[in-house]
């Protein structure tokens, strides 16, 4: 049995009350993705000027 069944078989179970708290939750983490997707990538092109410097590459040349 897959997550997803597993799931499906504990929301059957659950009551009315319990599962709005469980679909807010799942909003919640949908859209936390969503936005730390979106600030990584909108963030990229402001950090790259830092990432490109020389100075950048001689202070992580010992990792």
């Amino acid at each position: 049995m897959n997550i997803k069944e597993l799931v499906i078989k504990e929301i059957e179970k659950t009551p009315e009350p319990i599962l709005e708290e469980v679909f807010d939750f799942i909003v919640f983490l949908k859209n936390k993705s969503n936005i730390i997707s979106e600030t990584v990538i909108l963030s990229e092109s402001s950090l790259e000027k830092d990432w490109l410097k020389p100075e950048e590459d001689d202070a992580w040349a010992y990792l």
